[in-house]
Protein backbone atom coordinates (compact mmCIF):
# COMPACT_ATOMS: atom_id res chain seq x y z
CA UNK A 1 0.00 0.00 0.00
CA UNK A 2 1.83 3.22 -0.87
CA UNK A 3 2.15 6.50 1.10
CA UNK A 4 1.66 10.26 0.14
CA UNK A 5 5.23 12.09 1.19
CA UNK A 6 4.39 15.01 2.64
CA UNK A 7 6.11 18.14 0.41
CA UNK A 8 8.51 18.75 2.38
CA UNK A 9 9.97 15.25 2.57
CA UNK A 10 10.82 16.06 -1.09
CA UNK A 11 13.58 19.04 -0.44
CA UNK A 12 17.32 18.41 0.23
CA UNK A 13 18.06 18.78 3.92
CA UNK A 14 20.39 21.45 2.94
CA UNK A 15 17.39 23.80 1.41
CA UNK A 16 15.44 22.79 4.33
CA UNK A 17 17.75 24.65 6.51
CA UNK A 18 18.34 27.47 4.48
CA UNK A 19 16.80 31.26 5.01
CA UNK A 20 15.66 33.50 2.54
CA UNK A 21 17.37 36.83 2.62
CA UNK A 22 16.22 38.87 5.05
CA UNK A 23 17.01 42.06 3.13
CA UNK A 24 15.08 41.01 0.54
CA UNK A 25 12.03 39.70 3.11
CA UNK A 26 11.77 43.76 4.32
CA UNK A 27 11.68 44.98 0.84
CA UNK A 28 8.54 42.61 0.30
CA UNK A 29 7.40 43.34 3.59
CA UNK A 30 7.51 47.07 2.97
CA UNK A 31 5.62 46.19 -0.59
CA UNK A 32 2.96 44.59 0.80
CA UNK A 33 2.12 47.44 3.33
CA UNK A 34 2.58 49.87 0.54
CA UNK A 35 -0.33 47.45 -1.52
CA UNK A 36 -2.62 47.93 1.74
CA UNK A 37 -2.47 51.41 1.06
CA UNK A 38 0.43 52.30 4.10
CA UNK A 39 3.01 54.87 3.01
CA UNK A 40 6.08 52.87 4.32
CA UNK A 41 9.66 54.14 2.52
CA UNK A 42 11.68 51.05 2.02
CA UNK A 43 15.33 51.80 3.19
CA UNK A 44 15.98 48.13 3.42
CA UNK A 45 17.44 47.43 -0.35
CA UNK A 46 20.88 48.69 -2.15
CA UNK A 47 19.73 49.66 -5.52
CA UNK A 48 21.12 52.85 -6.43
CA UNK A 49 18.52 55.14 -7.55
CA UNK A 50 20.30 56.35 -10.82
CA UNK A 51 19.68 55.07 -14.02
CA UNK A 52 22.13 53.33 -15.99
CA UNK A 53 24.29 55.79 -18.17
CA UNK A 54 23.26 56.37 -21.82
CA UNK A 55 26.06 55.42 -23.55
CA UNK A 56 26.25 51.88 -21.97
CA UNK A 57 22.26 51.18 -22.52
CA UNK A 58 23.37 52.13 -26.06
CA UNK A 59 25.98 49.70 -26.20
CA UNK A 60 23.12 46.93 -25.43
CA UNK A 61 20.83 48.22 -27.55
CA UNK A 62 23.05 48.25 -30.36
CA UNK A 63 24.40 45.03 -29.89
CA UNK A 64 21.13 43.42 -29.67
CA UNK A 65 19.83 45.31 -32.94
CA UNK A 66 22.67 43.82 -34.82
CA UNK A 67 22.44 40.35 -33.48
CA UNK A 68 23.95 39.87 -30.59
CA UNK A 69 21.36 37.67 -29.09
CA UNK A 70 23.45 34.32 -28.95
CA UNK A 71 25.42 32.41 -26.73
CA UNK A 72 28.50 33.45 -26.02
CA UNK A 73 31.61 32.03 -24.70
CA UNK A 74 31.20 30.55 -21.85
CA UNK A 75 33.49 32.95 -19.27
CA UNK A 76 32.53 35.89 -20.95
CA UNK A 77 32.92 38.05 -24.14
CA UNK A 78 36.61 38.36 -25.17
CA UNK A 79 35.72 42.52 -25.12
CA UNK A 80 34.26 42.20 -21.82
CA UNK A 81 36.94 39.77 -20.20
CA UNK A 82 40.27 42.17 -21.95
CA UNK A 83 37.91 45.39 -20.59
CA UNK A 84 37.65 43.47 -17.27
CA UNK A 85 41.59 42.95 -17.22
CA UNK A 86 42.56 46.52 -18.23
CA UNK A 87 40.21 47.32 -14.97
CA UNK A 88 42.23 45.36 -12.77
CA UNK A 89 45.28 46.66 -13.80
CA UNK A 90 44.77 50.34 -13.66
CA UNK A 91 42.60 50.57 -11.04
CA UNK A 92 43.52 47.66 -8.42
CA UNK A 93 47.16 47.09 -9.83
CA UNK A 94 45.92 43.10 -10.31
CA UNK A 95 47.47 41.40 -12.83
CA UNK A 96 45.64 38.66 -14.75
CA UNK A 97 45.64 36.53 -17.93
CA UNK A 98 41.52 37.69 -19.14
CA UNK A 99 41.97 34.38 -21.11
CA UNK A 100 42.39 32.40 -18.49
CA UNK A 101 42.04 34.23 -15.23
CA UNK A 102 38.56 36.07 -15.78
CA UNK A 103 34.75 34.23 -15.61
CA UNK A 104 31.90 36.59 -16.34
CA UNK A 105 29.19 35.99 -14.14
CA UNK A 106 25.16 36.88 -14.49
CA UNK A 107 26.08 39.04 -11.02
CA UNK A 108 29.18 39.19 -8.25
CA UNK A 109 26.15 36.72 -6.25
CA UNK A 110 26.48 34.28 -8.89
CA UNK A 111 30.91 34.67 -9.74
CA UNK A 112 30.60 34.22 -5.25
CA UNK A 113 28.51 31.15 -5.55
CA UNK A 114 30.13 29.20 -7.86
CA UNK A 115 33.29 29.83 -6.14
CA UNK A 116 32.32 28.55 -3.13
CA UNK A 117 30.40 25.37 -4.46
CA UNK A 118 33.56 24.96 -6.42
CA UNK A 119 35.86 25.09 -3.19
CA UNK A 120 33.59 24.20 -0.55
CA UNK A 121 31.89 20.93 0.96
CA UNK A 122 31.51 19.01 4.48
CA UNK A 123 34.44 19.05 6.20
CA UNK A 124 35.86 22.85 5.01
CA UNK A 125 35.25 25.42 7.13
CA UNK A 126 34.96 29.35 5.66
CA UNK A 127 35.89 32.43 8.35
CA UNK A 128 33.49 35.13 7.30
CA UNK A 129 34.32 38.34 8.76
CA UNK A 130 30.62 40.03 10.72
CA UNK A 131 28.96 41.64 10.66
CA UNK A 132 28.71 40.37 6.56
CA UNK A 133 26.37 40.46 3.71
CA UNK A 134 23.31 38.24 4.36
CA UNK A 135 24.18 36.18 1.35
CA UNK A 136 27.50 34.35 2.28
CA UNK A 137 26.74 32.36 5.48
CA UNK A 138 23.62 30.26 3.20
CA UNK A 139 26.24 29.97 0.09
CA UNK A 140 28.81 28.56 2.47
CA UNK A 141 26.13 26.15 3.98
CA UNK A 142 24.22 25.33 0.70
CA UNK A 143 27.75 23.99 -0.55
CA UNK A 144 28.14 21.98 2.70
CA UNK A 145 30.37 23.88 4.40
CA UNK A 146 30.53 25.81 7.97
CA UNK A 147 31.17 29.06 8.28
CA UNK A 148 32.76 30.34 11.11
CA UNK A 149 31.54 33.55 12.15
CA UNK A 150 34.44 36.19 12.95
CA UNK A 151 32.54 39.08 15.15
CA UNK A 152 34.01 42.08 14.82
CA UNK A 153 33.65 44.74 17.71
CA UNK A 154 31.16 47.41 17.31
CA UNK A 155 33.07 49.41 20.24
CA UNK A 156 36.51 49.21 18.32
CA UNK A 157 34.52 50.24 14.73
CA UNK A 158 34.51 46.46 13.76
CA UNK A 159 38.51 45.72 13.38
CA UNK A 160 40.07 43.64 12.32
CA UNK A 161 42.58 42.50 14.77
CA UNK A 162 45.10 39.49 14.45
CA UNK A 163 43.90 38.20 17.86
CA UNK A 164 39.99 37.91 16.79
CA UNK A 165 41.30 36.55 13.58
CA UNK A 166 43.26 33.47 15.65
CA UNK A 167 40.66 32.71 18.05
CA UNK A 168 38.38 32.07 15.38
CA UNK A 169 40.07 29.32 12.76
CA UNK A 170 39.66 25.64 13.01
CA UNK A 171 41.72 23.31 11.27
CA UNK A 172 39.61 22.57 8.91
CA UNK A 173 39.19 26.56 7.88
CA UNK A 174 40.48 26.70 4.03
CA UNK A 175 39.20 30.37 3.08
CA UNK A 176 38.28 33.64 4.23
CA UNK A 177 35.70 36.07 3.05
CA UNK A 178 36.65 39.39 2.96
CA UNK A 179 34.37 42.63 1.96
CA UNK A 180 35.54 46.29 1.59
CA UNK A 181 34.31 48.89 1.60
CA UNK A 182 31.68 46.45 3.79
CA UNK A 183 28.11 46.02 3.93
CA UNK A 184 26.59 46.67 6.37
CA UNK A 185 28.83 48.69 8.47
CA UNK A 186 30.67 51.09 5.52
CA UNK A 187 33.97 50.54 6.81
CA UNK A 188 37.24 50.70 4.32
CA UNK A 189 39.74 48.34 5.57
CA UNK A 190 42.99 49.99 5.76
CA UNK A 191 46.49 48.94 5.23
CA UNK A 192 47.41 48.07 8.52
CA UNK A 193 44.16 45.71 8.38
CA UNK A 194 44.32 44.20 5.03
CA UNK A 195 48.16 43.19 6.25
CA UNK A 196 47.41 41.39 9.11
CA UNK A 197 44.73 39.97 7.17
CA UNK A 198 47.48 38.76 4.76
CA UNK A 199 49.95 37.83 7.43
CA UNK A 200 46.97 35.39 8.71
CA UNK A 201 46.17 33.94 5.62
CA UNK A 202 50.13 32.74 4.87
CA UNK A 203 50.43 31.33 8.24
CA UNK A 204 47.63 29.53 7.90
CA UNK A 205 47.83 28.58 4.14
CA UNK A 206 44.32 30.10 2.87
CA UNK A 207 42.38 31.49 -0.08
CA UNK A 208 41.02 34.76 0.55
CA UNK A 209 38.21 35.52 -1.27
CA UNK A 210 37.63 38.93 -1.49
CA UNK A 211 34.28 41.14 -2.29
CA UNK A 212 35.32 44.57 -3.65
CA UNK A 213 31.56 45.61 -5.05
CA UNK A 214 32.04 48.70 -3.54
CA UNK A 215 35.46 49.67 -4.31
CA UNK A 216 34.29 52.62 -5.78
CA UNK A 217 32.20 54.30 -3.31
CA UNK A 218 33.97 55.60 -0.60
CA UNK A 219 34.68 59.03 0.90
CA UNK A 220 36.77 61.59 2.96
CA UNK A 221 39.92 60.32 1.15
CA UNK A 222 39.91 56.70 2.43
CA UNK A 223 41.15 54.59 -0.63
CA UNK A 224 40.30 51.27 -1.42
CA UNK A 225 43.08 48.59 -1.49
CA UNK A 226 43.27 45.02 -3.31
CA UNK A 227 44.55 42.55 -0.74
CA UNK A 228 45.34 40.92 -3.58
CA UNK A 229 48.20 43.45 -4.58
CA UNK A 230 50.11 42.36 -1.20
CA UNK A 231 53.24 40.67 -1.40
CA UNK A 232 52.63 36.68 -1.65
CA UNK A 233 48.79 37.22 -1.93
CA UNK A 234 48.15 37.07 -6.10
CA UNK A 235 48.71 33.40 -5.69
CA UNK A 236 46.09 32.59 -2.73
CA UNK A 237 43.30 35.10 -3.67
CA UNK A 238 40.46 35.39 -5.65
CA UNK A 239 38.75 38.62 -6.09
CA UNK A 240 34.99 38.56 -7.08
CA UNK A 241 33.94 42.31 -8.14
CA UNK A 242 30.98 43.65 -10.99
CA UNK A 243 29.16 46.67 -12.33
CA UNK A 244 25.76 46.65 -10.27
CA UNK A 245 26.84 49.34 -7.89
CA UNK A 246 29.57 51.60 -9.34
CA UNK A 247 27.64 51.61 -13.02
CA UNK A 248 24.08 51.63 -11.43
CA UNK A 249 23.48 48.22 -13.33
CA UNK A 250 22.13 45.96 -10.82
CA UNK A 251 19.15 44.91 -13.05
CA UNK A 252 21.78 43.79 -15.92
CA UNK A 253 23.11 41.05 -13.43
CA UNK A 254 26.92 41.08 -14.75
CA UNK A 255 29.96 40.12 -12.24
CA UNK A 256 33.13 38.57 -12.28
CA UNK A 257 35.71 36.55 -10.44
CA UNK A 258 39.02 37.09 -11.48
CA UNK A 259 42.37 34.84 -9.43
CA UNK A 260 44.74 32.13 -10.96
CA UNK A 261 44.22 30.22 -14.02
CA UNK A 262 44.45 26.92 -11.57
CA UNK A 263 41.45 27.95 -9.46
CA UNK A 264 39.43 29.42 -12.36
CA UNK A 265 39.48 25.83 -14.23
CA UNK A 266 37.88 24.73 -11.96
CA UNK A 267 34.99 27.09 -11.32
CA UNK A 268 34.53 27.44 -15.38
CA UNK A 269 33.02 23.79 -14.62
CA UNK A 270 30.41 24.79 -12.06
CA UNK A 271 29.80 27.74 -14.53
CA UNK A 272 29.27 26.09 -17.38
CA UNK A 273 26.78 23.68 -16.30
CA UNK A 274 24.40 26.33 -14.10
CA UNK A 275 24.24 29.40 -16.45
CA UNK A 276 26.29 28.40 -19.25
CA UNK A 277 27.02 32.28 -19.69
CA UNK A 278 26.00 36.01 -18.68
CA UNK A 279 24.17 37.47 -20.73
CA UNK A 280 25.30 38.70 -24.52
CA UNK A 281 24.75 41.91 -25.51
CA UNK A 282 24.86 43.00 -21.73
CA UNK A 283 28.01 42.25 -21.75
CA UNK A 284 28.56 44.95 -24.81
CA UNK A 285 27.14 47.07 -22.10
CA UNK A 286 29.30 46.57 -19.21
CA UNK A 287 32.31 47.04 -22.17
CA UNK A 288 31.06 50.52 -22.38
CA UNK A 289 31.20 51.13 -18.95
CA UNK A 290 34.39 50.22 -18.72
CA UNK A 291 35.87 51.82 -21.53
CA UNK A 292 33.50 54.69 -21.79
CA UNK A 293 33.46 57.90 -19.28
CA UNK A 294 33.83 57.79 -15.99
CA UNK A 295 32.53 60.95 -14.61
CA UNK A 296 28.94 59.03 -13.98
CA UNK A 297 30.53 56.99 -11.00
CA UNK A 298 31.52 60.75 -9.36
CA UNK A 299 28.61 62.41 -9.97
CA UNK A 300 26.36 59.17 -7.62
CA UNK A 301 29.44 59.40 -5.20
CA UNK A 302 29.18 62.80 -4.54
CA UNK A 303 24.82 62.56 -4.13
CA UNK A 304 25.47 59.47 -1.93
CA UNK A 305 28.35 61.96 0.24
CA UNK A 306 25.68 64.26 0.66
CA UNK A 307 23.16 62.05 1.72
CA UNK A 308 25.24 60.25 3.66
CA UNK A 309 25.99 63.36 6.00
CA UNK A 310 21.84 63.70 5.73
CA UNK A 311 21.97 60.47 7.61
CA UNK A 312 24.78 60.50 9.97
CA UNK A 313 23.51 64.13 11.12
CA UNK A 314 19.96 62.97 11.35
CA UNK A 315 20.13 59.66 12.98
CA UNK A 316 22.88 60.97 15.85
CA UNK A 317 20.20 63.56 16.63
CA UNK A 318 17.54 61.04 17.73
CA UNK A 319 17.82 59.75 21.21
CA UNK A 320 19.73 56.40 21.50
CA UNK A 321 21.00 56.58 18.03
CA UNK A 322 24.52 56.33 16.92
CA UNK A 323 26.36 56.19 13.61
CA UNK A 324 29.78 55.52 13.43
CA UNK A 325 31.42 57.66 10.88
CA UNK A 326 30.61 56.05 7.43
CA UNK A 327 33.83 55.48 5.13
CA UNK A 328 32.47 53.75 2.18
CA UNK A 329 29.49 52.17 0.33
CA UNK A 330 25.80 53.54 0.82
CA UNK A 331 24.97 52.08 4.43
CA UNK A 332 24.34 52.94 7.53
CA UNK A 333 24.52 50.83 10.24
CA UNK A 334 22.77 52.55 13.06
CA UNK A 335 23.71 51.44 16.92
CA UNK A 336 20.58 51.82 18.77
CA UNK A 337 21.68 49.91 21.88
CA UNK A 338 21.16 52.86 23.87
CA UNK A 339 17.47 52.35 22.86
CA UNK A 340 17.10 49.19 25.01
CA UNK A 341 15.86 47.23 22.89
CA UNK A 342 17.12 44.43 20.77
CA UNK A 343 18.00 44.77 16.86
CA UNK A 344 14.54 42.52 16.28
CA UNK A 345 12.55 44.75 17.97
CA UNK A 346 13.49 48.07 17.02
CA UNK A 347 13.40 47.42 13.35
CA UNK A 348 9.98 45.96 13.49
CA UNK A 349 8.87 49.34 15.85
CA UNK A 350 10.34 51.29 13.12
CA UNK A 351 8.80 49.58 10.32
CA UNK A 352 5.13 48.75 12.16
CA UNK A 353 5.11 52.86 13.92
CA UNK A 354 7.62 54.99 11.81
CA UNK A 355 6.28 53.22 8.82
CA UNK A 356 9.97 52.92 7.36
CA UNK A 357 11.47 49.52 6.52
CA UNK A 358 15.21 48.71 7.98
CA UNK A 359 16.95 45.59 7.86
CA UNK A 360 17.41 44.22 11.86
CA UNK A 361 21.72 44.38 12.55
CA UNK A 362 21.70 40.20 13.55
CA UNK A 363 20.49 39.82 9.97
CA UNK A 364 24.00 40.51 9.01
CA UNK A 365 26.03 38.50 12.21
CA UNK A 366 25.41 38.29 16.25
CA UNK A 367 27.84 41.30 16.94
CA UNK A 368 24.99 43.70 14.74
CA UNK A 369 22.51 42.79 17.74
CA UNK A 370 20.90 46.37 18.95
CA UNK A 371 21.58 48.11 15.43
CA UNK A 372 19.73 48.14 12.05
CA UNK A 373 20.55 48.90 8.45
CA UNK A 374 19.28 51.64 6.25
CA UNK A 375 20.36 52.21 2.58
CA UNK A 376 20.97 56.02 1.31
CA UNK A 377 21.03 54.86 -1.89
CA UNK A 378 17.59 56.64 -2.55
CA UNK A 379 16.59 60.08 -2.66
CA UNK A 380 17.41 63.03 -0.32
CA UNK A 381 13.30 64.29 0.23
CA UNK A 382 12.89 60.36 1.61
CA UNK A 383 16.13 60.36 3.34
CA UNK A 384 15.44 63.40 4.99
CA UNK A 385 11.66 62.23 5.76
CA UNK A 386 12.58 59.03 7.40
CA UNK A 387 14.42 60.89 9.82
CA UNK A 388 11.64 62.64 10.48
CA UNK A 389 9.43 59.79 11.20
CA UNK A 390 11.69 58.11 13.33
CA UNK A 391 12.68 61.20 15.47
CA UNK A 392 8.81 61.67 15.71
CA UNK A 393 9.15 57.87 17.08
CA UNK A 394 12.18 57.90 18.99
CA UNK A 395 12.34 61.51 20.05
CA UNK A 396 15.47 64.00 19.82
CA UNK A 397 18.40 64.54 22.29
Amino acid sequence: MSTSRAPEDFFATRVKLAVPSPTLAVSDRARQLKSEGVDVIDLGGGDPDFITPEHIRKAAIDAMNSGDTHYVASAGTTALRTAIANKLQSDNGITVDPAKEIIVTPGGKAALFQAILAFVEPGVDVMILEPAWVSYTPMVELAGGRAIHVGLNPDDHFAITREILESHVTPETRILLLNSPNNPTGRVATREELTVLADFAKAHDLLIFTDEMYEKIVYDGNEHLSIGTLPGMAERTLTFNGLSKAYAMTGWRLGYVAGPAVYLKKISTVHSHSVTCATSFAQAGGVAAYEGPQEIIGEMVSAWDRRRHLITEGMNDIKGLNVQTIEGAFYAFVDGRETGMDAATLSQKILDEAHVAVVPGTAFGDCGEGHFRLSFATSDDLLAESVRRIATLLGTR
